[in-house]
């Protein structure tokens, strides 16, 4: 019987993002992040980011290198690095997940909903880079587990609701 390499699990913190080929499965939990998945099935290739704000502050505000931490530069990260790796963009696919909404059902007025904007930011950088949007999971209440496999370009996403506040107010 031949020898099968178990597949490598990466696990993503806040603020990275992972280039891997059919060796590598990446995982990640979501918040009111979001990970874009990219997929070259041709090649057996993916890409991951988990992303805190859609796009950096104003120029000056921070370093102006490019972080993982915002969806504009975790996108051009990863399209850099596949195509080092042969991969063009227009053989990718695209799956994005996350934009949840953690502990209310409406955001304050005056609030921000941190999540809506970056999962709106994914469609639209995808878009942008005319990068075929095949699935997504984004919005709602509660987090996300994600888990992408490489070698066949699943990924797996459970939605975990917040639990209700007892009556007193408590948990």
């Amino acid at each position: 019987m031949p020898h099968r390499c178990r597949p490598s699990d990466v696990l993503l913190q806040p603020g990275e993002y992972f280039v891997g080929d059919a060796r590598h499965r990446i995982r990640t939990v979501l918040g009111s992040c979001v990970s874009v998945v990219l997929w070259c099935a041709q090649r057996r290739i993916g890409a991951m980011s988990h992303y805190l704000l859609a796009c950096r502050p104003p120029a000056g505000t921070l370093d102006a290198s490019p972080s993982g931490r915002y969806g504009e530069d975790a996108l051009a990260l990863m399209l850099a690095e596949l195509e080092r790796r042969g991969v063009r963009r227009t053989q990718c696919e695209a799956k994005v997940f996350g934009g949840g909404r953690m502990f209310s059902d409406v955001p304050a007025a005056g609030q921000i909903d941190v999540g809506r904007r970056n999962g709106e930011a994914a469609r639209l950088l995808l878009r942008a880079h005319g990068i075929a949007l095949v699935s997504e999971s984004l919005f709602g209440r509660g987090h996300r587990q994600i888990l992408f496999d490489v070698a066949s370009g699943n990924v797996w996403c459970r939605q975990v609701r917040p639990l209700p506040p007892t009556a007193n107010g408590s948990l």
